[in-house]
């Protein structure tokens, strides 16, 4: 049977693909070009925290979403991790009903708002978009049509609350406060069970706030975004660090009948180079964290963090970008990527490079830090990079990067933020020694409902990944929610 579907689902699809073909509309939607995103002049952003994505004007976007077709078999749903239904959202914008394509979006997707601006949709929906796979041109601007249709709502003062049903009295927890706490959390409101989320720090919302710059990602559009699952009922516990303020075993007691842990991936890698404890040399995370969360840039609040003037990054993902591109607004003459690849290779989003050379930033690539040198009082003055040229492929297929013997060179720093990756947070896996984890520190689960090894203890996110995009994090909160919700009423139903 499932044979024959797929059957006609093809012949469906032949069928459209012919009459698209025929069609006068379909040449006409075809032939327009992509809507680009405003920018902030970048010479004025660059000294400031100044949202740089400006969204589409209401014309721009209906004429964008014109541009979708309408796909019989929409394969741009199968590229996004929480399975938003994308056609119906952007039909909903081109026939101006915008509340009615805010509300489809948060049908499975809790974070609108975010995604639209963080998501890197080039490689997820838009990738699979039938204008990518069989036209070979521009695909249909989704994240920025999600944006526009998250905005337009928040904008309006018509925020709608996804329905939940009756409260079933199940008492559940989500450990960590990120997109994949914050997703899971939204589901499982949504199956009528009691909700509470835990915090370790002093505000909501995880890397979302902590890990991502007020340019890329304002804390107001995090903020609504949360208060709206407040509405849905969903309790938030702030300061509150499972394993240390409590146990898992005391929320058991206290009536919990499953967890969620989120925790995140915040233990940063370094390199382990001569000279990696000087003063002035940072994680990529206690950078951004201090700078992020606790005004570290203002000189009046009391964890200020030292930025110079001539800062270097290593490393090449966006949060390389977000330390570097935030250095330069903090008034960094000289700011510095320094990668060991080739900047094609860089797993950075093409928009955040992209942005960055725009802003001023420095591009060293096919080098890599050898050691620092530090001034009498311990403060880094010095590094010695080496050149590097492209070997054959690695096991992740890009090709490996080999130092060219006598290339090593010094440059003057001040500052110098390391960006080369992040471990799992160990705090749940230390407290929990019967939860089965990998030789890379992350929690070992079923990836078809997130569960671990201890049954009523479910994952996903950082945790589980080792690293992943906010989008993927929140499609594993998603399944761990449903998860979770037929382990509990099985579970009461047994009982």
């Amino acid at each position: 049977m499932d044979d024959i579907k797929e059957y006609l689902k093809a012949e469906r699809s032949k069928e459209w693909r012919t009459e698209l073909r025929k069609s006068k509309k379909a040449k006409e939607r075809t032939s327009l070009e992509r809507a680009l995103m405003p920018e902030a002049d970048p010479n004025k952003r660059n000294k400031n925290i100044e949202e740089v994505n400006k969204g589409l004007l209401t014309e721009v976007a209906l004429v964008e979403a014109s541009r979708c077709l309408d796909c019989p078999n929409p394969t741009c749903i199968t590229g996004c991790p929480v399975g938003i239904n994308i056609p119906k959202f952007i039909k909903k914008i081109e026939t101006e009903d915008f509340l009615g394509a805010a509300k489809v979006l948060k049908e499975t997707n809790t974070l609108p708002a975010v995604c639209g601006r963080v998501c890197p949709q080039e490689k997820q929906c838009e990738a699979n978009c039938f204008y990518t796979v069989s036209l070979k041109k521009t695909p249909v601007a989704i994240g920025h049509l999600e944006r526009f249709a998250a905005d337009f709502e928040r904008n309006s003062g018509k925020m709608s609350v996804p329905e939940v049903m009756e409260s079933d009295g199940i008492k559940v927890a989500v450990i960590g406060s990120g997109p994949a706490g914050l997703a899971c959390a939204g589901d499982l409101a949504k199956f009528g069970h009691e909700v509470t989320v835990f915090e370790a720090l002093h505000e909501i919302g995880g890397v979302l706030k902590y890990g991502i710059p007020e340019f890329r990602l304002p804390n107001e559009i995090v903020d609504v975004e949360i208060d709206n699952l407040k509405k849905m009922g969903i309790t938030f516990k702030t300061n509150f660090i499972i394993g240390k303020t409590v146990s898992i075993d005391d929320l058991r007691e206290q009536g919990f009948q499953a967890f969620f842990v989120g925790s995140g991936a915040g233990l940063p890698n370094f390199m382990n180079i001569p000279g990696e404890n000087y003063n002035n040399i940072f994680s990529s995370n206690e950078y951004l964290t201090r700078v992020n969360l606790m005004n570290a840039a203002k000189s009046d609040y009391d964890t200020p963090v030292f930025s110079g003037n001539n800062v270097a990054v290593i490393g090449g993902g966006n949060t390389a970008m977000d330390s570097v591109r935030t250095a330069k607004r903090l008034g960094a003459e000289r700011a510095m990527i320094i990668y060991r690849r080739s900047r094609e290779e860089m797993p950075a989003r093409v928009e955040e490079v992209k942005h960055a050379i725009e802003e001023g930033i420095e591009f060293m690539n096919l080098h890599n830090p050898v050691e620092y040198f530090a001034n009498k009082d311990g403060r880094v003055n010095k590094m010695r990079v080496q050149k590097m040229e492209l070997g054959e492929p690695d096991a992740s297929g890009r090709r490996r990067p080999i130092p060219i013997e006598g290339s090593e060179f010094d440059i003057d720093v001040d500052t110098v933020i390391v960006s080369v990756g992040v471990s799992p947070n160990p705090l749940i896996p230390s407290a929990l020694p019967d939860l089965k984890v990998t030789s890379w520190h992350t929690i070992e689960v079923n990836p078809e409902n997130m569960q671990s090894s201890i049954p009523d203890i479910f994952a996903g996110g950082d945790i589980v990944r080792g690293g992943a995009t906010v989008i993927l994090a929140m499609g594993d909160g998603r399944k761990a929610a449903e998860g979770m919700h037929k382990y509990v009423t099985e579970k009461v139903k047994a009982n």
